[in-house]
């Protein structure tokens, strides 16, 4: 049965205090249990602190699996790219030592390099550790924007990651096309830690909570699924 926490607080380093300390929890609790831990990482400004945290801690990396939520398909040169953002903040320090797999491979577009980059998420332990998710002010999660090519798909198969091609906006940019963790895979989750900051974001939160057209703002598929466990993590 799924459950929903919300954990409001005063300000964003009392969230990364608290965040920092459940992940290292997690990741050891599941190299304990399992031999492996496997942490699904989004980008943004809301985890950085606590990946750059967890770089520093003499965890047993080795064993820890670090995968991306999503990603545009850019190369990991590019300045949009959630793996540069990764490989700069959590796979450093004694982070290093993580395995990392990503999803942008060699393929000309997303949709090409799906079964590449599905044979990659399927040979990761399952259920995940953990998942780290954003929130749009679209109400998007992962890459799973409103009304994108290939959001169906995403919301509805049985596989891990899917190509999504967004509506381009203010949101998106002109990247549009992007590879995504599909609604299954985040449900494969042991836990998913929504972050969410500042009072715009919390009324975006609030409207998809309220329930409505999951096409119009697809976290709703998220928040209303009935076996994940989520954990929603708010400061101003």
């Amino acid at each position: 049965m799924a459950t929903l926490v919300e954990k409001f607080f005063d300000s964003k380093d009392e969230l990364t205090a608290e965040l920092s300390q459940t992940l290292e929890q997690s990741l050891r609790d599941g190299i304990k249990s399992d031999g492996r831990a496997v942490l699904m990482v989004s980008g943004g400004s809301s985890p950085a602190p606590a990946y750059k945290h967890l770089s520093t801690l003499d965890l047993d990396w080795q064993n820890i699996d670090v995968a991306m939520v999503d990603e545009r398909w850019v190369e990991p040169s590019h300045e949009k790219s959630n793996e540069a953002f990764i490989k700069s903040t959590l796979l450093q320090n004694h982070g290093r030592a993580a395995n990392f797999i990503t999803m942008k491979n060699d393929a000309a577009t997303a949709e090409q390099g799906t079964q590449v980059c599905e044979a990659a998420y399927s040979a990761l332990k399952a259920p995940y550790d953990v998942t780290i998710l954003g929130m749009g002010p679209d109400g998007h999660t992962a890459s799973l924007f409103p009304h994108a090519q290939g959001l169906e798909h995403g919301l509805t198969t049985q596989q891990t990651v899917c190509a999504i091609n967004a509506i381009e906006s203010e949101v998106t940019g002109s990247i549009t096309e992007r590879m995504t963790l599909t609604l299954n895979a985040i449900a494969n989750s042991k836990v998913v830690k929504l972050l969410i900051s500042g009072e715009e974001k919390l009324a975006v939160y609030k409207q998809a909570k309220a329930g409505g057209d999951v096409n119009d703002m697809p976290l709703r598929a998220v928040l209303n699924h009935p076996s994940i466990n989520i954990e929603v993590y708010w400061a101003p």
